[in-house]
């Protein structure tokens, strides 16, 4: 059963021109040019169906980029430039409370030796690294579960006895 045909999008030269701009340049992000080319695509007559099968999207990413580009149009350019009507709007939730700075020296402190603070250990627990964060003012408060949670490795070296055994394996 068809739906009801989607508003029609209709682009001035200056819009148009953008559009293809975006959906080209190599340094913008990826989804900032599916959505240019999700307005173009819109500007050519397709019904959201056809836009999705194109670009292999679901046909409600579709749906709200065409929503949200007719509800700006009316803005002049000069105001609201072509990338700015594609940027995400901010989302809800709590403000980030330890910045990717902080980050950085939590983890710079875990790579030093727990010696050079004057820590009777020999490797950092992450109640040591929280208690040291803190100590050194990096962040007013953090638990150490937090803290062992910015720590965490993701992918764990394999042991060396390993390597050699592949290599040995060749």
């Amino acid at each position: 059963m068809r739906g009801p045909k989607p508003p029609a999008v209709v682009l001035t030269a200056e819009e148009r021109q953008g559009l293809e701009v975006l959906a080209r340049r190599h340094s913008v992000g990826q989804q900032m040019a599916v959505r240019g080319r999700i307005i173009l695509a819109a500007a050519e007559g397709l019904n959201n169906r056809e836009i999705a099968g194109r670009l292999g999207l679901t046909v409600n990413t579709v749906r709200h980029w065409r929503r949200r580009w007719l509800g700006l149009q009316a803005i002049p350019l000069a105001e609201l430039s072509v990338e700015e009507r594609l940027v995400d709007v901010p989302r809800p939730g709590a403000p980030v409370r330890i910045t990717a700075d902080q980050v950085c020296r939590i983890i710079a402190l875990a790579c030093e030796a727990p010696a050079g603070s004057e820590r009777p250990i020999s490797q950092w627990t992450a109640r040591e690294v929280a208690e040291e964060v803190v100590k050194r003012g990096i962040v007013e408060r953090i638990s150490s579960r937090h803290a062992a949670r910015l720590l965490k490795i993701r992918r764990r070296p394999a042991p060396p006895g390993a390597i050699l055994a592949h290599a040995d394996s060749r």
